[in-house]
């Protein structure tokens, strides 16, 4: 009986097999109908995340780096999701800081003061006073804040977490299609490895590599 070489021919094989797919209805959720996406032709990675959650904001750090191997034919977006009144005052900022062209200037300072700092920012003038701190005036912010383009896209946020069927944060879209979130995936590390699986399956269906 020669065991060593038959558990080495098995385990040769192992190793030659390719890695199984992930599995929908568990790793991730296929949506009932396709959503729009906001990326022309590249697959769109959209995350929908709250400024006051915990989970977004230890995510950051291996989303950060996610985003420096992702594929080039890949574009990532994030919306901020409106899940009770409460989650609308740092949606709106968000919003406002994007039409003021300074998002990458307050996106993190947002989270250090409601994850670390323990800041309420429940009302626009603590946010604007956070604004104020980046450089932003005062009057800008608020002038963006309670705008109707931001209205506009505040009444959108909520419509498409309704279409994406998000119930809680992080979750991720990829390309309008499918949903997922370290919650179905079990863990953050696993969640990338899904994020990485449903981008090459857009990318075989759009006919690349």
């Amino acid at each position: 009986m020669r065991f060593p070489r038959l558990f080495g021919v098995i385990l040769g094989g192992l190793l030659a097999f390719p890695a199984l797919a992930m599995d929908e209805g568990i790793d991730y959720a296929k949506l009932p109908q396709p959503q729009p996406t906001d990326t022309g032709d590249k697959i769109e990675v959209l995350e929908l995340f709250w400024y006051g959650c915990p989970h977004c904001f230890h995510l950051e750090p291996g989303l950060d780096k996610w985003l420096e191997r992702r594929p080039p034919n890949v574009a990532f977006r994030r919306m901020p999701a409106v899940l009770g009144p409460h989650w609308e005052p740092p949606a709106r900022a968000f919003y406002a800081a994007e039409q003021l062209g300074v998002l990458d200037k307050v996106h993190t300072p947002l989270f250090d003061a409601m994850q670390v700092k323990k800041r309420k920012l429940d009302s626009e003038d603590e946010l604007a006073e956070l604004f104020v701190e980046q450089g932003v005036p005062k009057e800008a912010f608020l002038k963006a804040y309670r705008s109707f383009a931001v209205d506009v896209k505040m009444r959108r946020a909520v419509e498409m977490g309704k279409r994406y069927g998000v119930d809680g944060v992080p979750s991720f879209i990829v390309n309008g299609k499918y949903r997922t979130s370290a919650t179905q995936t079990g863990g953050i590390e696993k969640l990338f490895e899904v994020l990485d699986y449903l981008v090459a399956e857009e990318t075989r269906a759009a006919g690349g590599s």
